[in-house]
């Protein structure tokens, strides 16, 4: 009975903040509250309305200019460059149609990418095979092994393929919130979400893979024999990383101009309305939209730790690389040092803005709105309203965070590049540190020789700390004997 009596606990406000479920877009259209903007556009244009209404003052049966509701907007400004996703086997998601999209094991869509994931690891695995017997035949100078590392480095973002696959089904979920949040911004605004990016998408999913493909030509012909068998794996590999950026920028866009959107729908309908139960509807459109920018980057969380690793990883060998290259002039192989440090720098970054210009537009630029919100001539409910809503901004993190690792923000940027900076120093006072001069001065030390020297040294050493005295003196006589010993 003890159970039976227990106070249920009160789920979170936009938990319960769901709207209309139908599979049909249409629909939507009944029973919807169209609220402050429409009548806004209505009152700009010399509307007056009805003066005996007895409704709250937020709700408005008014029909809007734009009463067509367009569902999957979202989805369809991401389409390209998650369909080019989808092509190289990373997002095999299955989606019917609004709110319905899933992850099946037993789907045709995983099937393809399984099978293409395997002939791509072959293909990766028979490249790295290659690139390992050159790493051991080295007898260059040091930077010339960071160099031929940097090849085996960038085949690791093959792991990221699997990673996705785990985290599809978070993917899905975050597809199927967004278009719950498009009927509930609906709902309460009576427009269809303006999201106007699918253009940018579609010039994205077409450039930037071109763009990738000339690099790594660039990079094969400057820095190692131009192999076509072996730039195909790579292709797809940058190809990969460059468009996994670009899918992240997208959905952090589509967040920006929805936070700024939803923004000044408020604020102009402040303008007209001013009940507490308007103010209270777009707290709760707030909230959801506060919670699928943490969504986001929970949902994809694995895979961008794995590649901001990867970047700082990359990054960090081109630039030594590159450095310790320098004192001997600009060569042939600089060039395609730097347009691997560059390339991969610009990724790195324009994923860390975007996710910072997102998390700002949703929290800082809303609390801006509210804060120039006038009282005044609010009641007591308003007013409080208006303060809970404020209140909601300050306690509802909306910043994208990895799962809990780190957020995705400049401040990820600047902290990245600190240590590599960091690390760069080390890696050149170490170069400095090697001899260039062996015997006569006229050949360098090679990375074998460094060994070798280092092997003996220790050797040495061991033998002076070990070995018993006598035989110390015997074993030690011949070596030191061309030195003049001044003992007898």
């Amino acid at each position: 009975m003890a159970n039976f009596y227990r106070r249920k606990k009160q789920d979170p406000v936009f938990l319960n903040a769901n709207p209309i479920n139908s599979g049909n877009a249409q629909a939507y259209l009944h029973g919807v509250r169209k609220y402050s903007i429409g009548l806004a556009e209505r009152l700009d244009s010399g509307y007056q309305p009805p003066t005996n209404d007895q409704k709250r003052g937020s709700i408005s049966t008014i029909a809007s200019n734009n009463a067509d509701f367009t569902p999957s907007v979202f989805y369809r400004n991401i389409a390209p460059v998650n369909w080019f996703l989808r092509i190289i086997s990373v997002l095999p998601i299955v989606r019917r149609g609004p709110g319905r999209a899933k992850f099946a094991l037993n789907s045709a869509a995983f099937g393809y990418s399984v099978v293409f994931f395997v002939l791509l690891t072959f293909y990766v695995g028979y490249v790295a095979n290659n690139r390992i017997h050159i790493v051991r035949s080295l007898s260059g100078p040091f930077e010339e092994a960071v160099i031929a590392y940097l090849f085996l480095v960038n085949i690791l973002p093959i792991l990221i393929i699997p990673i996705l696959w785990w985290e599809a089904k978070k993917i899905a979920r975050l597809f199927n919130d967004w278009d719950d949040f498009e009927v509930l911004y609906y709902q309460i605004s009576g427009h269809s979400l303006p999201l106007n990016l699918r253009q940018k998408s579609m010039y994205i999913a077409i450039i930037l893979p071109l763009l990738s493909v000339l690099s790594v030509v660039i990079i094969h012909i400057t820095m190692s024999d131009l192999n076509l068998n072996q730039v195909v794996p790579y292709c797809i590999l940058d190809n990969l990383t460059a468009m996994l950026g670009a899918w992240w920028f997208i959905i952090c866009e589509c967040i920006s101009n929805t936070a700024y959107l939803l923004a000044e729908r408020f604020q102009k309908a402040l303008k007209h309305i001013g009940p507490a139960a308007m103010v209270a509807d777009y707290r709760i459109l707030w909230l959801r939209l506060s919670k699928l920018t943490r969504d986001t980057g929970n949902a994809t969380c694995y895979t961008f730790v794995f590649m901001s690793l990867y970047l700082f990883f990359i990054i960090t060998l081109s630039i030594y690389g590159l450095l310790s290259q320098l004192s001997e002039g600009f060569g042939i192989k600089d060039i395609g040092l730097t347009i691997t440090a560059l390339w991969n720098i610009g990724l790195l970054f324009y994923i860390c803005d975007q996710a910072h210009y997102a998390s700002v537009n949703v929290r800082t630029n809303f609390q801006k709105k509210l804060l120039m919100v006038e009282l005044n001539w609010m009641n007591s409910d308003a007013q409080t309203e208006i303060n809970m809503f404020l209140r909601a901004t300050e306690m509802n993190p909306s910043n994208i965070n990895c799962g809990g690792f780190f957020d995705v923000n400049r401040t990820l940027f600047k902290g990245l590049i600190t240590t590599m900076v960091t690390y760069l120093v080390v890696l050149l006072q170490f170069q400095i540190s090697i001899p260039t001069d062996k015997g006569d001065g006229s050949s360098n030390v090679t990375v074998v020789d460094m060994l070798m020297d280092s092997l003996g040294n220790d050797m040495t050493l061991l033998s002076s700390t070990v070995v018993p005295s006598s035989m110390v003196t015997t074993v030690a006589a011949p070596i030191n004997r061309g030195r003049g010993r001044s003992r007898g």
